[in-house]
């Protein structure tokens, strides 16, 4: 079968891409992640996948788009239910694709991902493959996602630290304020503590 796998980057795809070869089914890369922002990081994850691409001769399709406007002009709205829209935008494009280029079905690489809606991608890509008549390959990669992380760390891979767009970085940063501010006041409240114990004790 020959499937087109749609990749958010390298470190998330390395294990599905192995996964499905040893299954011998026919692989061939997609890359089109308009939600990644800013551009340095979309260049960064961008080029880690060529380069890996390369290296295991991997069939890769570039739709190099950077569309941060088009990204914010459409979750503007919404901005805590933006996933939709990127699980949307990216299987559609992934589904014509695939039924433009001869392939039996597509899947994705965000199914590796603990921290993803499976549920939702599962529905929507589903769904893109009834609009376009292609099959949608599911696979609960999430078993892999350690593997893979451990293998894009001893091969050198660009690592991100949030999901993509610019609102997940927000809210990676906040989450980061929040438990140094965290662990600021338990710090603080133990040093109390001990401060009273002392005093007790004179």
């Amino acid at each position: 079968m020959k499937t087109l796998m749609h990749i958010c980057c390298a470190p998330c795809a390395n294990r599905p891409i192995a996964a499905l070869r040893a299954e011998g089914v026919e692989v061939g890369g997609f890359w089109f992640n308009p939600n990644i922002h800013p551009v340095t990081e979309y260049r960064a994850r961008k080029n880690c996948l060529e380069e890996y691409a390369k290296e295991i001769q991997l069939p890769l399709a570039v739709v190099n788009d950077y569309g941060l406007r088009e990204f914010v002009k459409n979750v503007v709205d919404n901005i805590d239910g933006r996933c939709s829209y990127c699980y949307r935008v990216r299987m559609e494009e992934t589904a014509k694709y695939a039924a433009e280029h001869g392939y039996d079905a597509f899947t994705t690489s965000l199914l590796i991902s603990p921290y993803q809606n499976h549920e939702a991608i599962r529905a929507v890509a589903e769904n893109m493959a009834q609009q376009y008549g292609v099959q949608f390959y599911y696979q609960d990669f999430r078993p892999m996602f350690k593997d893979g992380q451990d293998f894009a760390r001893e091969h050198g891979f660009y690592m991100q630290k949030y999901c993509g767009c610019v609102f997940s970085e927000e809210d990676r940063y906040l989450g980061w304020k929040r438990k140094r501010a965290e662990k600021r006041a338990a710090r603080l409240a133990e040093e109390a503590a001990r401060a009273e114990q002392e005093q007790k004790k004179k």
